[in-house]
């Protein structure tokens, strides 16, 4: 794997360098065709000594730059952070071409091949115009720029395989898989914009710089050719520009459309289909979207589904146990969604709620018959394994998995029984330190437990249960969802 990815970059690198090296050798020597035969020489000469620096200097970036992905196939990795960093350093690799094929083009090919040749017309041993040893360095920079596009994308293609060995040894050595995490090291509206622009500009401005060195010969007015052909360039350049961001946008809309409804997704909205504003490859990309979302939505609604089967059903249970209490759970939760309308609390909440008054009771499932069951009085023992249920509903629900999806419902399963002056159980909460859930289903299961036929009691009247519930404002229950409670029972009775 590696010595394929290792030769292909090396293969590049060295075509791509010596054609850029070349073509500005061809520009400069097979367009003076006055020039002496030892001028020819003079100038070949720079031109071998220029591309030996420029080799050199890339030969030293390139292994420098090459080393840390050659580690993680030849040298043991010991930390999964060393092999991210190589990962991280494999994804950059493209960048980092870009850097080092401009740098040592610009400064081991063209300064030092402007540098020789402006030194040989000093001494008299050229006799060319510097002129065209600035128009050299332009064609050079410029045939850089052309190279470093075509290696960025090449490299491009070629890490990918190595990006998924690096991944899969990772898994393999410390269990972990490698990853960007969402990150962008390259916006593609940047790669695309100066890609367009490269594209387009290249011929235009390789040609003016050709034409000109070719014009030198015959006496022209240079002043008068670049004040006509400057027009011509800054139209040009001005086209590849504007096109280049047309180009872009066209690419970058549509895109930019589909990551504004995957983070809609990521924040759980399902509802929100992709618009189908292209005509183009990017229509099936929408269609394919919407299509992976319905399926989205689908399996979410069986999920809810089963979910809402897996609360109703261990309510069900429980209430199974007790031939007296038969449906209390049920009507806790509908008591407890009614509150927490009421209180206008938002309808996530008001779901998480009536899923809480669903459990409240869990833990009177660890309770044994003989004392759940039991007709008459309680004793002192019996009492205090009564009182436990709370604390344990919350460890039952706290052995559920995903935990984070229960989190929301234990504070009301293990806070129920708290009295708002303090005197509840089994933690002594007073007031606003009980929490919200539990304030709600102390007044729902008190006004149920109270209308509901028991062993040793028949079930109050909804009016003298509504009575107490107003004496116990403040002190028992909660005074404001009391009051909310009380207030809709009245209103219920004269409508």
């Amino acid at each position: 794997m590696y010595k394929t990815f290792y030769s292909r970059l090396l293969l590049n690198y060295l075509a791509g360098s010596l054609v850029a090296a070349l073509s500005v050798a061809s520009l400069i020597t097979f367009t003076l065709q006055n020039t002496a035969n030892d001028e020819y020489v003079s100038m070949l000469a720079v031109m071998l000594l220029s591309i030996a620096m420029m080799l050199g200097l890339e030969w030293a970036v390139f292994k420098r730059q090459i080393r840390p992905i050659r580690l993680a196939f030849y040298e043991s990795i010991d930390s999964f952070t060393s092999m991210q960093t190589i990962y991280l350093r494999t994804h950059r690799l493209p960048t980092l071409i870009v850097k080092r094929i401009l740098g040592p083009h610009l400064l081991g090919l063209a300064l030092p091949a402007a540098s020789l040749t402006l030194w040989l017309i000093y001494t008299g041993q050229l006799s060319i115009s510097p002129y065209y040893v600035l128009l050299a360095l332009l064609g050079g920079v410029l045939l850089a720029g052309m190279h470093a596009l075509i290696e960025f994308y090449l490299t491009s293609h070629y890490i990918r395989p190595v990006l998924e060995e690096l991944r899969l040894r990772s898994l393999y050595l410390f269990g972990r898989e490698l990853t960007l995490g969402g990150r962008v090291l390259f916006p593609i509206k940047r790669k695309l914009r100066w890609s367009f622009f490269l594209i387009g500009a290249s011929p235009l401005l390789l040609y003016s710089l050709a034409v000109q060195l070719r014009l030198g010969d015959w006496n022209i007015d240079h002043y008068a050719y670049w004040k006509w052909a400057g027009i011509v360039l800054l139209l040009g350049l001005g086209y590849s520009f504007f096109a280049s961001r047309l180009l872009t946008r066209e690419l970058e809309t549509p895109i930019q459309h589909l990551y504004r409804r995957m983070a809609g997704v990521r924040r759980g909205s399902l509802q929100t289909e992709a618009s189908d504003l292209f005509s183009d490859e990017f229509s099936k990309l929408v269609s394919g979207f919407n299509h992976m979302l319905l399926g989205v939505r689908i399996q979410a609604d069986r999920n809810d589904q089963l979910v809402e089967s897996y609360f109703a059903t261990l309510a069900a249970a429980l209430d199974a146990r007790d031939p007296y209490t038969a449906g209390h759970s049920l009507r806790v939760a509908e008591y407890a969604v009614q509150i927490g309308t009421l209180a206008k609390l938002p309808k996530p909440v008001v779901d998480q709620l009536r899923k809480a008054a669903l459990l409240h009771d869990i833990g009177k499932i660890g309770i044994r018959d003989a004392v759940l069951l039991k007709e008459g009085q309680l004793g002192e023992q019996e009492w205090e394994q009564i009182k436990a249920h709370p604390v344990l509903g919350e460890a039952i629900l706290r052995q559920i998995e995903p935990a984070d999806e229960m989190a929301a419902f234990l504070p009301g399963v293990r806070s129920h029984h708290e009295r708002y002056d303090g005197g509840g159980y089994p933690d002594g909460l007073k007031g606003e330190e009980i929490p919200l859930f539990g304030r709600i289903i102390a007044v729902a299961d008190a006004f149920d437990a109270m209308t509901s036929d028991r062993p040793y009691r028949k079930g109050m009247a909804a009016n003298t249960a509504i009575a107490i519930l107003e004496k116990g404002r403040g002190t028992q229950w909660d005074p404001y969802f009391v009051a909310l409670f009380v207030e809709a029972y009245y209103e219920k009775q004269t409508s």
